[in-house]
């Protein structure tokens, strides 16, 4: 899948509106759903995706509980609605 990001966007949403309020996914999650057989190949997109959304204020990317820039975090991140 050459340009997933709009897919990945619109499911990181759809993943959050469907959690608890103050829950959060994981970016795999959105490539799980958007490519159940191939997530792993759309991983890089969908943590751009998730950066992107951060940019735009509406998620948040944490790290061990803090927030951080999902371009230069290494390792697991979660992703949650801004300011929840």
């Amino acid at each position: 899948m050459d340009d997933a990001g709009p897919a990945l966007e619109r499911a990181i949403d759809a993943l959050l509106d469907a959690r608890a309020p103050g829950a959060t996914i994981c970016p795999s999650e959105a490539a799980r759903a958007v490519a159940p057989e191939d997530w792993r190949d759309l991983m890089p997109q969908a943590r751009a995706a998730a950066g992107r959304l951060a940019q735009r204020g509406d998620v948040e990317v944490t790290q061990g509980g803090v927030v951080v820039d999902v371009a230069t975090a290494r390792g697991p991140v979660r992703v949650g609605r801004a300011g929840r």
